[in-house]
C-alpha cells in the first residue's frame, strides 16, 4: 500500500507506518527546518509545499498514486496549550487535509490531531466533506501510554476507508490497547539515569516533577531548566530538588519513540518544537497495525 504523509514534520508518522510494513513514497510539509531533518533520516522524496494551496497540492500529490494518505494538520488552534481559536488560521488546515483527500480519493486516509479537536466546527465540516466523498469514518482518542509509548499523550485519530460503514475499524484499534500504561522505566530500563525529572508546567498551579515509574506527561515543544526558586508542588513526588533535572533533548525524542540513531539538525528551539509536534513513532505504528489486521481479516473473510 503506497502512503503519502502530509504535514509530515520530521517524520514520526512516516516511520510508524514504515515500521508496520507500509510503503511511504513521499512526505509534504511547509516547514523547511523539519524537511531538513526528514531528509537527513528518510530516503524517499519530501516536498516543501504550502498545503493550503489545495488544488496545486492535490495535483502534485496525485503523481505518487497513494492508496493511503496520512497526516497531522498543525494543531495549535485546537490545543489545550493555546487559546483554542479554531478560526485563527491553522485550524483551516484540517479542512485543507479533507479537501486534498476528497480530491484524490485514495482508498484510505488517517488524520491525527490533539484530542480537543473532537468538539470543533472545523472537524465537523471536515467529516461532512469526507463523508460526501464516500468515506466510512472511525474516530477515536488514544492514550499513547496504552500503545507502547511511555507517555500519557492523548491524540485524536480519524481513519477513513472508501465504501464502508462508520466505525469499521474501531474493534481492531480497541482490542490491541494495553491494559496498563507504559512507564518511562518500563520502556528504557536503566537507560535514563535519573529517577525524577522536571517538565516545565503550563502553570505553576500544576506539578513539574515526574517519576520514571509513571508515563511521561505529554512531550511539548519547549524544554526549560528548573527555574530559580521553583516551589515544590504538593503533587510533586519529591521533598527536595536534589538530583532532579530536565530531560535532555535526546531523552525527549526517545520518549516520542524516535530511535537513538535518529539525527536531529537545526537550532535548539526548532529541534525541541519538532520533537514536541511529532507523532510518536510507536503510536503511528499502533494505528497502522490496526489497518493491517483489518485488511487481513476482511480479505480472509471475502
Amino acid at each position: 500500500m503506497n502512503v503519502v504523509d502530509l504535514f509530515c514534520g520530521c517524520g514520526g508518522f512516516t516511520l510508524g507506518f514504515e515500521a508496520a510494513g507500509f510503503n511511504v513514497v513521499a512526505g509534504y510539509d511547509n516547514w523547511a527546518a523539519a524537511i531538513n531533518v526528514y531528509k537527513e533520516n528518510i530516503s524517499h522524496p519530501v516536498n516543501l509545499m504550502d498545503l493550503s494551496c489545495v488544488q496545486e497540492a492535490s495535483e502534485h500529490i496525485v503523481q505518487y498514486k497513494p492508496d493511503l494518505i496520512i497526516g497531522g494538520p498543525p494543531c495549535q488552534d485546537f490545543s489545550s496549550a493555546g487559546l483554542r481559536n479554531e478560526d485563527n488560521g491553522r485550524g483551516s488546515l484540517t479542512i485543507c487535509f479533507a479537501e486534498i483527500v476528497s480530491n484524490i480519493r485514495p482508498a484510505w486516509f488517517v488524520m491525527e490531531n490533539v484530542s480537543t479537536i473532537k468538539n470543533t466546527n472545523k472537524l465537523a465540516d471536515a467529516k461532512a466533506m469526507l463523508k460526501n466523498a464516500g468515506y466510512g469514518l472511525t474516530q477515536v482518542v488514544l492514550n499513547a501510554a496504552l500503545c507502547n509509548v511511555p507517555q500519557k499523550r492523548k491524540r485524536f485519530f480519524l481513519v477513513g476507508r472508501l465504501g464502508v460503514e462508520d466505525d469499521f475499524i474501531l474493534p481492531y484499534i480497541l482490542r490491541n490497547l494495553s491494559k496498563k500504561e507504559l512507564t518511562v522505566k518500563d520502556y528504557f530500563g536503566d537507560e535514563i539515569n535519573v529517577e525524577y525529572y522536571y517538565r516545565h508546567p503550563r502553570s505553576y498551579a500544576r506539578r513539574g516533577i515526574f517519576s520514571v515509574n509513571e508515563p511521561s506527561p505529554t512531550i511539548r515543544g519547549v524544554n526549560r531548566p528548573i527555574p530559580a526558586g521553583y516551589t515544590i508542588h504538593y503533587n510533586d513526588p519529591v521533598k527536595s530538588l536534589d538530583g532532579v533535572r530536565p530531560l535532555t533533548t535526546k531523552e525527549r525524542s526517545m520518549i516520542q519513540t524516535f530511535p537513538d540513531t535518529f539525527r536531529f539538525i537545526g537550532s535548539n528551539s526548532e529541534i525541541e518544537q519538532m520533537i514536541g509536534n511529532a507523532v510518536p513513532i510507536n503510536l503511528g505504528k499502533f494505528v497502522a497495525n490496526a489497518i493491517n489486521n483489518y485488511t487481513k481479516e476482511t480479505l480472509s473473510q471475502g
